[in-house]
């Protein structure tokens, strides 16, 4: 797994409150230093085996956590003009590791379910979604997976 920091990525350790009725799982305030806009909140889920990418957002800042199971993401920097440009970033997000992970606009992603169940994250953008502003690529056009 690369531990290669990107510019542009942050992850930030978030706090689980157990509680014997439940959980609460902090996310994002409005007072936190990433906080953009606040364009939509989306669910997403990814079953098990599957990898989701290539895709790279124009304009979307998102802010990632894995509510179910466990995902791996992977990152790549290919901006011209970016101090880590050509570098990856490989790491997995679950409840046992709860991070938010924010992704500004112009890096290439991937994820895939590693866990037995299929995993649910949680998206909060600072935009709407709008289809043109995404790029999206086959698996085999940047070469990382072993597909």
């Amino acid at each position: 797994m690369g531990e290669t920091q990107i510019e542009g990525v942050i992850l930030e350790k978030k706090q689980i409150l157990d509680f014997s009725e439940g959980s609460i799982m902090h996310i994002l305030n409005s007072t936190d230093e990433v906080f953009d806009d606040f364009g939509e909140a989306y669910f997403s889920s990814i079953k098990p085996g599957i990898i989701k990418g290539w895709k790279k957002h124009k304009k979307m800042i998102l802010n990632l956590v894995v509510l179910v199971g466990e995902i791996r993401f992977v990152i790549h920097d290919n901006r011209s003009k970016s101090v880590t440009n050509g570098k990856f970033m490989d790491f997995n997000l679950s409840r046992n590791n709860y991070q938010r992970l924010t992704l500004m606009p112009g890096l290439w992603f991937a994820f895939e379910c590693i866990s037995s169940e299929e995993s649910i994250l949680l998206n909060i953008a600072n935009i709407k979604h709008d289809d043109s502003e995404i790029e999206r690529r086959e698996l085999d056009k940047i070469k990382y997976f072993n597909n």
